[in-house]
């Protein structure tokens, strides 16, 4: 423990009838010992820590564990997973200090892989471990991999993590013909000076009838977030919904993601989108979304391939997944007094309720 600060919850589930649970706040660490499998050729128990960037129960996180252990397929493996919880807690103090509790671990419990999904376990812990004798496979990162010096390591393999901005504003057009400025809200999360960037690079191509505005402006509190949604109540056709999860309420505590998309539905008038299915249940009106279970899933197999079938890291080219899902919120559209077409919604997923209305 960093001078018996750190929160730790570990849990240890083995093949008894007894577990033993330690809780102290909501930082968690996990352990789990997979099923046993006849079909591995070792016979060995693969020791994987996977480091969350952020939390569980949150279904972006959840979806990627359970890709990714999908992936591994019947291996054997015991898991401890590591919660650095920083889109709820996102001062960088507590960033470092989650890191440093990572590596901590690293040490203590030897892993015999390291799986970590999103941006801010690079940043604060796997930049770090560049080059070592521990295998590292990512989902989920947006930065180029070279910003952490993965390019030409002889450990690191993963997945890359690209929105599908092009397919998304479509489905946005599709449903509300004439859009022709679009404001955007991103908070000052790691995650999306390139997201911005990708999309800069896409709409000047793909949307040259299209003006956005506000990407280079990061949000840092609720008030700050609500004062710049009325602004763009008059100003934009739409919104792109991206960074919502580090806006500090008068506390300087961050207003979870669920409660700033609810005060979105409930008091913006325009069409909005992003680009992940979780939030279209909390009111988001359109997203052709990236699937959590998808990243999981493709890193699960490069993990396979290097502890089963002794494949170097470095042979595995960062690629990002492509699969996307067009979702849309019938509820948010019947609220915006949107009439959606038969075509559209009979190739979407379609949300009928509000989360919170359920």
């Amino acid at each position: 423990m960093l001078g018996g600060v750190f929160c730790v919850k570990k849990t240890v589930l083995m093949f008894s009838l007894f577990a033993l649970i330690i809780i102290s706040g909501c930082t968690t660490t996990e352990i789990q010992e997979g099923a046993v499998s006849d079909t591995g050729e070792s016979g060995q128990t693969f020791r994987i820590l996977h480091i969350m960037s952020y939390h569980s129960p949150w279904k972006w996180t959840d979806d990627q564990l359970s890709g990714f252990k999908d992936g591994l397929g019947d291996l054997d493996a015991e898991y401890e997973i590591y919660q650095m919880d920083t889109k709820r807690r996102s001062s960088e103090e507590w960033k470092i200090q989650a890191g440093e509790e990572a590596m901590e671990l690293i040490g203590s419990w030897k892993p015999d892989l390291i799986y970590t999904n999103d941006d801010n376990a690079q940043i604060y812990v796997m930049k770090y471990y560049v080059n070592s004798s521990i295998p590292h496979v990512f989902s989920a990162v947006n930065s180029d991999p070279g910003v952490y010096g993965y390019s030409g390591s002889t450990n690191v393999a993963g997945v890359m993590e690209q929105e599908h901005f092009v397919e998304t504003v479509n489905l946005l057009k599709e449903i509300v013909p004439g859009v022709k400025k679009i404001g955007v809200v991103i908070d000052e999360g790691a995650t999306w000076p390139a997201v911005v960037d990708r999309m800069k690079e896409k709409s000047a191509e793909s949307f040259p009838d299209i003006e956005f505005v506000g990407w280079e402006e990061p949000i840092d509190t609720f008030e700050e977030f609500r004062q710049k949604m009325n602004d763009y109540q008059t100003t934009v056709d739409a919104v792109a919904l991206l960074g919502i999860f580090t806006f500090g309420d008068e506390n300087g505590t961050n207003v979870p993601y669920e409660d700033v998309l609810q005060w979105v539905a409930e008091n913006s008038q325009l069409p909005d989108f992003s680009y992940w299915e979780d939030r279209i249940s909390y009111g988001t009106l359109c997203a052709v979304t990236v699937s959590g279970y998808e990243q999981g899933l493709a890193a699960g197999r490069v993990a396979r391939g290097i502890l089963a079938e002794g494949k170097s890291p470095s042979g595995y080219p960062f690629e990002a997944t492509v699969r996307g899902r067009p979702v849309i919120s019938l509820a948010r559209a019947n609220k915006l007094g949107i009439s959606i077409s038969s075509d559209v919604l009979l190739t979407a997923g379609v949300v009928e309720q509000f989360e919170w209305e359920k």
